[in-house]
């Protein structure tokens, strides 16, 4: 018997991984799922409508069928798979494209130059990189982008984070930096005894207003317009971060969660959810890789364990903490006042 030789095959797939990647992107910004969403179509009429040349554009639709985003049936047209028709259709209100354009348009971009933050320690993004989101909601285009991306990023972990929490312990709750406010359309969808609503920078207001007026709940849900920075953060039965504390660095982490901790009733709850790193950092790839995301996009900005937060939590005077998860990726970490 032959002894097992290793192979680079693991390490040149890993290598050329962005060549997939960006060929969704570039699908996703092309709007090829959307093109297709009424139907199959033949690759001349496809390509017409795309205005993509004819010399690349049998090879991107092909490659697109090999990794698993299209179908080429016998005839040769092209359509849809089950998941790209559900969650890549521009047109559906469960599109997660918002997303991947904002990885297309910033973050790929910006992951280009890894090495160079990883040398100087610096953000790679410009005015992301600051911490300047009052300049990031002005740009109405980008704020349209942004807050699209933060639902599509938000809907699973708010789906479970509906059934998870012991909402009907609960009356009332705040989701701060809410976007166009996925989660408290999903909390108030899932849970009719419960009203609140978002707290967010004062452009994000339309945004919010719009989602919420769309699921039939103003009546529930209001915006809280403010900056955690300069202004208290307004009060609940449960206050959410989501990806929140991430974005700073330990100092900011701490400032924050010691604004929740006034604002927060005696018995009130604090849910923090992340892209938590394994305890013992050598499992969870997502948390750390978001981690140099952090690194990619702000001055300060890092993931952390969930021992990390429960140290932090405890500092600050929380009790009680626990950890649950969410999605995949995501978990939360529990906090009472």
């Amino acid at each position: 018997m032959k002894p097992n030789v290793a192979t680079p095959d693991c390490i040149m797939q890993l290598g050329h991984a962005f060549q997939g990647s960006k060929t969704l992107l570039s699908a996703v910004e092309l709007g090829v799922f959307t093109a297709l969403a009424h139907g199959p179509l033949e690759l001349d009429t496809l390509r017409d409508q795309l205005g993509i040349n004819e010399r690349g554009v049998r090879d991107f639709l092909d490659a697109l069928v090999a990794l698993g985003m299209l179908t080429r049936h016998e005839d040769g047209r092209y359509s849809n798979t089950i998941e790209t028709d559900l969650y890549l259709d521009r047109n559906k209100p469960t599109y997660v494209g918002g997303l991947l354009e904002g990885f297309n348009t910033r973050h790929y971009g910006n992951w280009g130059s890894l090495t160079t933050a990883l040398r100087t320690g610096k953000p790679q993004s410009g005015t992301r990189g600051t911490g300047n989101y009052p300049a990031l909601y002005a740009d109405q285009s980008r704020l349209e982008n942004f807050v699209s991306g933060m639902t599509a990023r938000t809907r699973p972990v708010a789906n479970a984070l509906a059934v998870k929490f012991p909402w009907a312990n609960h009356r009332t709750f705040i989701d701060i930096g809410t976007a166009e406010g996925c989660l408290p359309v999903e909390i108030a969808q899932t849970h009719p005894h419960v009203t609140g609503g978002g707290f967010d920078l004062p452009e994000a207001r339309l945004h919010f207003e719009s989602h919420v007026q769309k699921h039939g709940l103003s009546n529930r849900l209001r915006f809280c317009s403010g900056d955690f920075f300069a202004d208290a953060l307004p009060s609940a039965d449960v206050l959410v971060m989501g990806r929140v504390l991430h974005n700073w660095d330990l100092a900011t982490k701490k400032m924050l969660l010691q604004k929740a901790f006034v604002a927060l009733p005696p018995g009130g709850v604090l849910i923090v959810y992340e892209r938590l790193i394994d305890d013992e950092r050598r499992v969870n790839a997502a948390g750390l890789l978001s981690s140099l995301n952090m690194l990619v996009n702000t001055a300060g900005g890092f993931d952390s364990t969930g021992v990390d937060y429960i140290g932090w939590m405890r500092d600050t005077g929380f009790r009680d903490m626990r950890i649950e998860p969410l999605t995949a990726e995501q978990s939360m970490v529990v906090g009472v006042r």
